[in-house]
């Protein structure tokens, strides 16, 4: 659905350049939805605006649906569907006439646009608000809205640029259901970003880390995790030698992983509190109460945190995407 080489886009601010985008090679297949992460000023946005045509690149090639961004956009647009940040509708338009007249944009029939805007009404539940004007709806109503707006076109390929950024939990929920059952139903590709990490982790099949106009990874979220990143398991433990159990729990961390499993032993009057960063801690912490157990130290407490693509991100860069976000 997707596939650039060397894409680049290079400013001109003055007499200096800047390279927001540094020769990007990526695919994305029929039917994958896949997240670019990084945070702002990394080049996700200024790459997304070339793949939807919208800013020509200064280097390389790009190809959305089977054309050229550069030398086909009409028929690249036509099969895109594109929510950008900020709300799409026209705050004094009324919903109905909005998503009317993108039916007309996209060269519908009347009575085909006016079909398919009765559809996405009813599967995005924005009935009862087609006469309500955009400034008058929720957050999350605008939101919605947006979706319908983008999927007027029934298109193959749908960009998400963070969608659901000032949502409140629940909207942002009730958002991705709505989009998932579209993507379900139209079988979609889409391309996601997000500052929300746990969308990433959870809705994608495949996560792109961009840093500084260049993309540092590409895998599955659990890949990523599992390569870059540690679980760390917690656990307090009877009082005893810190030496002892770090000998005892040696074998634990000892998992052959690219990254390198390490043991925290603190000591306190009432016990010890250990920690364990180790691939598949869930899997590991019986393991570590057994060796515990094993050299006299009954455990007290256990807790066991997964790695997130947070700790990727700041094993990659050295810069947590939480806090480039806030």
């Amino acid at each position: 659905m997707i596939r650039a080489r060397g894409l680049t886009k290079t400013f001109q601010r003055g007499k200096e350049k800047v390279e927001a985008v540094k020769g990007i090679d990526v695919d994305v297949a029929e039917g994958e939805l896949v997240a670019f992460l990084g945070p702002n000023g990394a080049g996700k946005s200024t790459t997304l605006r070339m793949l939807t045509s919208l800013l020509a690149p200064t280097a390389g090639t790009a190809s959305v649906a089977g054309y050229d961004v550069v030398t086909h956009p009409t028929q690249v647009r036509a099969r895109l569907g594109f929510i950008g940040q900020g709300n799409g509708g026209g705050f004094s338009y009324q919903v109905r006439d909005e998503l009317d007249n993108q039916g007309r944009f996209y060269g519908l029939a009347p009575a085909e646009y006016r079909r398919r805007a009765a559809d996405l009404i009813e599967a995005l539940e924005l009935g009862g608000l087609e006469k309500r004007t955009v400034q008058s709806l929720s957050g999350g109503q605008r939101r919605r809205l947006d979706v319908a707006l983008g999927l007027m076109n029934h298109p193959p390929l749908l960009f998400l640029d963070e969608p659901s950024t000032g949502l409140d939990p629940h909207a942002r929920a009730n958002l991705w259901e709505h989009i998932t059952a579209m993507r379900e139903r139209f079988g979609m590709t889409i391309v996601l970003t997000t500052h929300y990490l746990e969308e990433a982790d959870g809705m994608a099949e495949r996560v792109v880390v961009i840093d500084h106009g260049e993309i540092i990874a590409d895998a599955a979220p659990a890949a990523l995790k599992r390569e870059h990143a540690d679980d760390v398991v917690t656990l307090g433990t009877t009082p005893g030698s810190p030496d002892t159990a770090r000998r005892a729990l040696g074998a634990v961390v000892g998992d052959g992983t690219p990254h390198t499993g390490t043991v925290e032993v603190d000591e306190a009057p009432d016990g010890l509190t250990v920690r364990i960063a180790t691939a598949q801690g869930a899997e590991r912490l019986p393991e570590a109460i057994d060796a515990l157990r094993g050299v006299g130290l009954a455990t007290t407490s256990a807790t066991a945190k997964q790695a997130s693509l947070d700790d990727v991100f700041l094993n990659l860069t050295g810069r947590s995407l939480r806090e480039e976000a806030a």
